[in-house]
Parts: C-alpha cells; structure tokens; sequence
C-alpha cells in the first residue's frame, strides 16, 4: 500500500548540545503526533551572550505518516 507523509519544521533548544536541542524538539512533537518517522536536522546555531554560549539550537525537518481517517 502507498503512503503519504506530512512534513514539519520545527526548532529546539538546548543549554547543553545540538543533539540534546534535536532531541527536545522530537520529543516536544511526539506528545502531539503520531507515527513519527524520520528526522533530519537541516541548521544548527548557538546563542551567545557576553562572549559565552548560552543556548544550542536544532532545527529539525521531522516526517510523520497522513492519517487520511480524520
């Protein structure tokens, strides 16, 4: 059977890693959609304040499988 897929943007932050930024924004997600599939993170940066990084951030092109039921 053939397959249709949304795809989303999403942003997530970190004080400790750009892993850890990519992961808080695929876990925010999952507590809303299902059927998550794939995640690629597409653009890192980092925040700094007073010469000193203060915040990593990911984002995350996430796919989730259509639900064509609702």
């Amino acid at each position: 059977m053939d397959s249709v897929y949304n795809v989303i943007e999403l942003i997530g932050t970190s004080s400790d890693s750009w892993e850890q930024a990519a992961t808080n924004a695929v876990t925010e997600a999952s507590r809303t959609l299902s059927d998550l599939r794939v995640a690629e993170v597409i653009e890192q940066d980092m925040v700094i304040e007073n010469g000193q990084v203060v915040l990593f951030r990911s984002k995350v092109r996430l796919s989730f499988k259509h639900d064509s039921d609702g």
